[in-house]
């Protein structure tokens, strides 16, 4: 059984699915659907329990990845390319390994086709649920608190933009369904496929952060046997949040990676 998913569509032409990162929703990727909607329609897709998309128990990236699919069945979507952060970069990598037929291209943002044994999330989950404890009158406050457990400021902002009020307005529901991703979590860490995964064999774009650690040198032999047509485009001056950081550098990186794999 699928997980209801809230899509958004920008554009006309041929497909170009966007699939965000954990604890994020479609819209963070809005800089690039504009980039590319002027030629391309684009999919701004909410992942199961994220954004407006339907919650479930199911967090394994097989489950994700089947939504997903269904979701470009109701939209009547048969052959697009996927472009996917992080979290979403592992769906998409599922979803081309599962469905190849129908991914014509694959762009994968900051994440590598490996499990990873390290837990980064545990002190981002601690202040989610300080925050809804807490149920804050503001974002700031919220914010505030997110900041004794996260580091950057930057990521506890963009936490607090799935923040909503509840029935005595305070700041204390997250639009993502933080009980179960945090259950779920090791299904997060999973690599993409299983012992029988046959490789995706269209084209496909690996774009790293150069400041960041999730896609390295010794993910390489993982990516050839799932990938083989793969390349890879290093941003210099970037973490993990590549998307963000340097919008006008990602988006021309998929822009010309499209146009050559998956021309209008």
């Amino acid at each position: 059984m699928t997980t209801k998913i809230h899509t958004k569509v920008m554009g006309q032409g041929k497909p170009v699915a966007l699939l965000h990162g954990l604890f994020g929703q479609g819209s963070n990727l809005q800089t690039v659907a504009t980039a590319l909607a002027d030629e391309y329609q684009v999919l701004l897709l909410d992942l199961p329990n994220h954004g407006r998309s339907e919650w479930t128990d199911r967090t394994d990236l097989a489950s994700m990845a089947e939504s997903i699919s269904a979701a470009l069945d109701e939209q009547g979507v048969d052959e697009l390319a996927l472009v996917g952060h992080s979290l979403g970069g592992k769906v998409a990598m599922q979803l081309a390994l599962s469905r190849g037929e129908r991914v014509a291209a694959l762009a994968v943002a900051d994440i590598a086709p490996v499990t990873y044994a390290e837990r980064r999330h545990d002190h981002i989950f601690e202040g989610l649920h300080a925050v809804a404890e807490m149920a804050p009158r503001s974002r700031r406050e919220a914010i505030d608190t997110l900041l004794e457990h996260v580091d950057e400021q930057g990521v506890a902002e963009f936490l607090a933009l799935s923040l909503e009020r509840d029935e005595r307005k305070n700041y204390s529901r997250w639009r993502f369904n933080v009980d179960a991703l945090e259950r779920g979590y090791q299904y997060v860490l999973a690599a993409p496929g299983d012992a029988s995964t046959r490789a995706y064999e269209g084209a496909v774009l690996f774009i790293k952060g150069a400041l960041s650690d999730y896609l390295r040198g010794e993910h390489q032999g993982e990516v050839q046997a799932l990938f083989p047509k793969a390349r890879v485009k290093v941003m210099a001056d970037c973490g993990h949040w590549l998307h963000a950081q340097q919008p006008r550098l990602f988006n021309n990186i998929v822009r010309r990676f499209l146009t050559r794999h998956y021309p209008v």
